[in-house]
This record gives structure tokens, sequence and C-alpha cells, in this order.
């Protein structure tokens, strides 16, 4: 997979490493199920010691979110349209383990949803978070009686399950 922008965000992030004090590289390999559109950038764990995992990482994802965050903004801020991508940092496992974990959440809410036909209000999450809930809840067709929207503001904006609303009757 040769291509301009994934060079380019490779050679920031481990720029942004280095100057960190932080010696590793980047892989450029999209993980299964990886949306075409959107990079992975995964820094290799391996010479990294378990502080600097932690430190990368941060409280609740925080520290790699705005690693994120600065990644998409800084490498698509003059870009045209078409060179635009999307950008998602890995380490150490942790965005396939959240995913995980976000799943495991989307269907809680989706049960308890559907029990009660009441809406299910979540805890606060990041803006790549709340749009990967998003996302599990517009592409997986179990959930194709449900909807979701984000409520509230940053940082207490929190995404909202609710049933779909059925088609008006003329």
């Amino acid at each position: 997979m040769t291509d301009q922008r994934l060079d380019r965000a490779k050679q920031w992030l481990e720029q942004l490493l280095s100057l960190s004090g932080i010696a590793t590289t980047v892989d450029t390999v999209q993980p299964a199920g990886a949306s075409e559109t959107n990079y992975w950038l995964t820094i290799d764990p391996n010479p990294l010691t378990p502080a600097q995992k932690e430190l990368l990482i941060g409280s609740e994802g925080a520290a790699i979110d705005a690693i994120q965050y600065l990644a998409n903004a800084s490498l698509n801020i003059h870009a045209e349209a078409d060179l635009q991508a999307g950008y998602t940092i890995e380490l150490d496992g942790y965005r396939q383990r959240r995913a995980i974990a976000l799943k495991t959440i989307a269907d809680e809410a989706a049960e308890r949803v559907r029990a009660t036909g009441t809406e299910v209000i979540l805890q606060p999450m990041s803006s790549a978070e709340r749009r990967q809930m998003h996302t599990f809840f517009d592409s997986d067709p179990s959930y194709s009686d449900l909807a979701t929207q984000s409520r509230g503001q940053e940082p207490d904006r929190r995404l909202v399950v609710q049933l779909a609303q059925p088609p008006a009757v003329e």
C-alpha cells in the first residue's frame, strides 16, 4: 500500500514521538474490517516501557485520543479535499480492545432500550468513540430498530440510544 497520505502520516507520527523522547517506529498495516478511507498508524510497543505505553494511551485513552486528533487536524488542515483522510492511532491493541468494549456497551444499551421502550443515555465519550458508536448502530442490521444522537456539550457530550421512529402514516 503506497500512498502519499500514509507516508506523510507515518513520518508525522514518528517525528512527534521522537520529539517527545520516545524511540519507536510506526507501522501502517490496516486491521481486518478497517475502513478503506481511514488509515491506521500503529505505534510499535516492543521498545516501549510500560510507563511509556501508559503515558501514550493516558487515562481512559485521553492521550492517544489527543494524538489522534492532532494527527487528523495537522495532516488534513491544508490538504485538498481529495487528499484528506482519517487517521486512527493504535498502540498495544488499545483501539481494538476499546472497540470490543464499545460494542458491548452498544449491545447492552440496545437491550435496555428494547426492554423498556425508553431512551438510554450513555456515559460521556470522546468524539471519536461517539462516532464509532453511531457507526455501530448505523451499519449493523441488528440495530435497525434503533437510532442514536449525541446530546450535550463537551466534555459531557453523551450518546443517546432510542427506538427508531416508525415512518409516519399518511
